[in-house]
């Protein structure tokens, strides 16, 4: 309840002005009013326009039809409140009150003119008709007339436009006629020199096909290439080089006398290898045998070069066994498949090019059917609607159908209605109040910024790390650090921040430092957690990773190369890119040398490199990262560290924005340490609920009373 009422009032006090303003006018309104209009009697009718008409046709209901008011265009309503003080409806309202009344009153159109008075009720289509004067009867008999008259203004108006209508589209009917007829007889024409019957149909069934073919294009490919592999396989096994050798081998083999041949063949080597043992070459039997042999073995030759078709086969490479004529067998089964093979392939390849080429041609033959084709609806469609219109024009113009019509008839008034000043005071009073109260909501509606810390909080559902306060100018740039570290009020809310960190991290080695849009103070809140990490004794690496709007160089007053972008080229290392600064513990690594794809560098390897490098060089490596709503940079860095810390600020940041952002974080499972409301300025001391500024050392506390 307290937190709320305090809520309350810092919307009062920051809406006051306005509030004040919008209730003063309101009042001020009323009082003038009041002090101008004199009493007297006052007739009132209305009029109403319809914004949808009954009319039989729909060309009746279109011409009567009233457009809907747009904010700086013509208002029909306004329209007719003019037309109600035209002088063409006064003189038509003057002959219908002397034909109705016998009044003895003379009214003219300057005095009709004068005391007639036209409003439009806010937020609807009715006219409020008014006229003043002393005379309570006569003011209610010509307010009368005047709603008689525009019923009929309205009429006469809409049965005016329908003849013209139906006069204008007397003559383009039978142009549009004849313009159907050339279309389809230009289309008709098209279709039959080209072949095109329906694009869509033809497209689909060429692409059907077309894929269809080179499915079996992959197919016989894959085929072949087994077929290949088989092949050189079984060549190398039956060690023949030429199908036919392969066919002779077999047939070789296979031939019954050729058996019986290397049967006795056999028994003759064995034969004569026995005999050699025990005798010389000379010997009888030797000889015998030797003779035998070659007899046995040119026969065998002969044998092999008849079965073989004359084709030479040595009698060594002869399938004589079953496994080898299985293999000479393969081997031809597989020459006869893959030739099959390849020639399928060839027509495969020969019908796809034939597909191809009539899909390629067919859009250009559609580019050109396409304009005659809509040339023909359009013209088709042109004449049905000017056909219907025409017929709807002359229903529309025998009727006696109006935009207006009177839904309250004046009545002689009893009493003076002006001036009621209790009335208005009390309808001003009330007005104002709802004014001012509107122009509040409607502002702090508009406001989408955070405003505080504990909303931060509360809108995120994230740890608050910390509160930073608003840095002066000359503290924003770390060279000299002195001018930020020795001033208590500015070191301890970063302190406190880094102790936050260091305390809920088991390990905190790696901290990217991002924001939801530019503007929010990240990589000044980076460079000053840096320089107090170094000033604890921490071995501690800022790296700028904004290779787009790079700061760090400018906040340590350093060379902007070399830098990140450096490193990643290859052009130098780490360790002698690393700048170091006059805060102990504390070195930067700038952006370096602007590239024209940072994306690229980022998602590289040698970024991953370059990372892990620095984690294992230092103690806590911070790196200052592009906004999450420009690029995701800071996303993709975020995975290779502890967790990513949001820096947002008050009255800058867009609650819409941070929540899209943390909501894209949390679903790309990327670890969020917390968020950091920086720039605070009586918040901050809200926070640590006591003044840092009123426990400065004594040192200080002395120099500032000196002062």
């Amino acid at each position: 309840m307290e937190k709320t009422v305090s809520s309350l009032i810092g919307v009062i006090k920051r809406r006051s002005l306005p509030a004040v303003a919008a209730f003063v006018a309101a009042i001020g309104g009323a009082i003038a009013y009041l002090t101008i209009t004199p009493s007297q009697y006052e007739a009132s009718a209305r009029l109403m326009l319809d914004t949808k008409q009954t009319s039989i046709s729909e060309l009746g209901r279109d011409i009567s039809q009233v457009s809907s008011n747009t904010p700086g265009g013509p208002s029909p309503l306004a329209d007719q409140a003019e037309l109600v003080k035209s002088q063409r409806v006064l003189n038509r309202t003057l002959q219908i009150f002397k034909s109705s009344h016998k009044s003895k009153t003379q009214v003219t159109t300057a005095d009709l003119h004068k005391g007639l008075g036209v409003r439009i009720v806010p937020a609807t289509n009715i006219l409020q008709l008014s006229y003043k004067g002393k005379d309570p009867v006569l003011a209610a008999q010509l307010l009368n007339a005047v709603s008689q008259a525009m019923e009929e203004e309205s009429a006469n108006t809409i049965r005016q436009e329908a003849a013209n209508v139906r006069k204008f589209l007397e003559k383009e009917v039978p142009k549009a006629r004849q313009n159907v007829e050339n279309a389809e007889l230009q289309e008709n024409r098209y279709r039959q020199s080209s072949g095109i019957i329906s694009f869509t149909k033809q497209s689909e069934s060429l692409v059907d096909s077309l894929a269809t073919l080179e499915n079996q294009e992959r197919t016989l490919s894959a085929q072949l290439r087994e077929l290949r592999s088989q092949d050189a396989s079984l060549r190398q096994i039956t060690n023949t080089t030429a199908l036919k050798s392969a066919y002779a081998s077999v047939r070789g083999g296979q031939d019954e006398q050729l058996k019986e041949l290397r049967t006795k063949l056999t028994e003759l080597e064995t034969k004569l290898a026995e005999s050699r043992a025990k005798y010389t070459e000379d010997h009888p039997d030797v000889r015998s045998l030797l003779y035998q042999r070659n007899s046995i073995r040119n026969l065998y030759v002969q044998g092999l070069n008849r079965v073989s078709e004359n084709q030479p086969v040595s009698p060594n490479n002869v399938a004589a066994d079953q496994v080898s004529q299985n293999f000479s067998a393969q081997l031809i089964a597989n020459d006869v498949e893959r030739a099959a093979v390849e020639n399928k392939l060839k027509s495969v390849q020969s019908q796809r090019d034939n597909l191809q080429l009539r899909l390629a041609q067919l859009p250009i033959k559609q580019q050109r059917l396409t304009p005659l084709t809509r040339q023909r609806e359009e013209a088709v469609e042109t004449l049905k609607l000017l056909q219907s219109k025409y017929e709807e024009a002359r229903i529309a113009e025998a009727q006696q159908v109006g935009n207006l019509r009177i839904i309250e008839q004046a009545q002689p008034p009893t009493e003076a209605t002006s001036p009621k000043r209790s009335v208005v005071l009390v309808l001003a009073t009330a007005l104002g109040t709802l004014l001012a109260t509107s122009i509040v909501l409607l502002l702090e509606m508009m406001d989408n910024t955070l405003r505080d810390a504990s909303e931060a909080e509360e809108l995120l559902k994230l740890s608050l790390l910390g509160v930073l306060p608003r840095l002066p100018s000359k503290t924003l740039v770390l060279a000299p650090s002195r001018r930020f570290l020795d001033n208590v009020s500015l070191v301890e809310p970063y302190r406190m921040l880094f102790k936050t960190l260091e305390f809920r991290s088991d390990q905190m080695r790696m901290i990217v430092v991002s924001s939801s849009i530019a503007g929010e103070g990240k990589s000044i809140v980076a460079s000053h957690l840096g320089a107090i990490a170094g000033m604890l004794s921490w071995r501690t690496l800022v790296i700028d990773a904004d290779l787009r709007r790079p700061e760090q160089h400018t906040l340590f007053n350093l060379s902007g190369k070399p830098g990140v972008t450096d490193v990643l080229e290859g052009d130098i290392s780490l360790t002698d890119a690393v700048q170091s600064t006059d805060i102990e513990n504390l070195d930067v690594l700038t952006c370096g040398e602007l590239y024209g794809r940072p994306s690229q560098l980022l998602e590289s390897v040698d970024m991953k490199s370059l990372v892990t490098e620095a984690s294992e060089n230092y103690d806590l490596v911070i790196i200052d990262t592009p906004p999450l709503s420009a690029c995701a940079d800071a996303a993709t860095l975020a995975k290779q560290s502890d967790g990513i810390m949001l820096v947002t600020r008050p009255g800058f940041t867009l609650k819409e924005t941070l929540s899209r952002s943390v909501s894209e974080l949390t679903r790309n499972r990327i670890p969020i340490l917390g968020v950091v409301v920086n720039g605070m300025t009586s918040q901050t001391e809200k926070y640590y609920q006591y003044s840092v500024n009123g426990y400065l050392p004594r040192r200080q506390l002395t120099s500032s009373r000196s002062k």
